[in-house]
């Protein structure tokens, strides 16, 4: 059988020299594991641009949709910032998402215990959190028709539709549940069934699909009263399931609860391909930082950790994660720091390179 496959696009900014650490880790499972993976590397965003005149050609689109995961860095940078909008950057990591048809959009918040006192909330709040928000990635009020700026008596008027159908919601609703039952069984779907029809329509969709998964207790909460929850009690939580906009608004509150978006994995999934595997893309939350690229300052532990991610994911490699997930936790424990979490007083913070130095010798330590 030929080894599972993974394109790399680093993209910009602080993109390649995070993207590097999890080369790193890859090589060290293929060298130390037996798990080796069939690599590619290509360019996306502003790097793609100036290759090709296009935020991602339509060569590397096609190697998107033929391998069995894809790892992305970042996109973006003040240098594109006068572009035409089709052709800026993050134009690249859409048309990625849209073709690719990624429409669970999977955000954990987890708070690593040598990290708590880095959260705006009390540490005996966050400590130990460990939840998951799926969020619908492909159809809603960013996708929805009409949709435009009009005059209509004399005056302005902007224009955006929420629109959910039936089978958009379900496939989002399985990919939660199917989650939930793969951790602790409890799942929250969010909408605003109160004043929005797509809301009721979401609520009976999730309940409708609740009944092929009797083993998970599922709850229903207005999205606003689940922002309010995640500040006041975020550990009440385990999976959230919810719509693209409230995805958006919550999933970025649950990342300040980790205090660091230098954390932050993410995994776009689909539908299964013809060997089982969804179509998948990872990435870190975090964005291209060009104030720090090149400087060895970036924390490469949220891309680290969305190749984590791509193992449990995409590879079937749960124990394998875990591995990986004890090792940066490990790390951290010992007091390894690079500059984004060195607030404390005497910590000289780490580089780039040196921390995915010290996930490798910790993963050698767990064997």
């Amino acid at each position: 059988m030929s080894n599972p496959s993974i394109l790399i696009l680093p993209g910009d900014g602080i993109g390649p020299e995070v993207m590097t650490e999890v080369v790193k880790i890859i090589d060290w499972y293929g060298a130390k594991r037996g798990l080796t993976f069939d690599v590619t590397h290509d360019l996306v965003g502003g790097a793609a641009y100036d290759a090709h005149g296009a935020p991602i050609s339509d060569e590397t689109m096609e190697k998107a949709q033929s391998v069995d995961a894809v790892l992305l860095g970042a996109v973006g940078g003040p240098k594109y910032d006068n572009l035409d909008f089709s052709v800026k950057p993050e134009r690249g990591l859409l048309r990625l998402r849209k073709e690719m048809d990624l429409f669970a959009n999977l955000r954990p918040a987890q708070c690593f215990d040598a990290l708590a006192d880095f959260s705006s909330l009390k540490k005996d709040i966050v400590a130990g959190l460990d939840i998951m928000i799926v969020r619908e990635l492909t159809s809603g009020i960013y996708f929805g028709e009409p949709r435009g700026i009009s005059i209509e008596n004399n005056e302005r008027v902007g224009i955006n539709t929420q629109r959910y159908t039936e089978s958009e919601i379900e496939r989002a609703a399985r990919a939660a549940f199917d989650l939930a039952m793969k951790r602790n069984k409890k799942l929250c779907s969010m909408e605003k069934a109160n004043v929005m029809e797509s809301g009721i329509l979401w609520r009976d969709v999730v309940t409708e699909v609740h009944a092929d998964y009797p083993e998970v207790e599922l709850s229903h909460m207005y999205a606003d009263n689940g922002a309010m929850q995640l500040v006041r009690a975020p550990k009440q939580f385990d999976v959230i399931v919810t719509d693209n906009l409230f995805g958006d608004i919550l999933s970025d509150c649950a990342a300040m609860l980790t205090g660091s978006l230098g954390m932050l994995p993410s995994a776009s999934l689909g539908a299964p391909m013809e060997n089982g595997r969804p179509k998948a893309m990872y990435e870190p939350v975090h964005g291209s930082a060009p104030d720090i690229a090149g400087q060895g300052k970036a924390n490469p532990i949220a891309c680290v950790l969305s190749f984590a991610m791509a193992l449990r994911y995409s590879f079937n490699e749960g124990d394998e994660a875990t591995r990986l997930e004890k090792a940066i936790e490990q790390v951290l424990a010992d007091g390894v720091r690079t500059a984004d979490l060195a607030g404390e007083e005497g910590v000289v913070p780490v580089s780039t390179s040196e921390m995915g130095d010290k996930i490798v010798e910790a993963l050698d330590a767990s064997l």
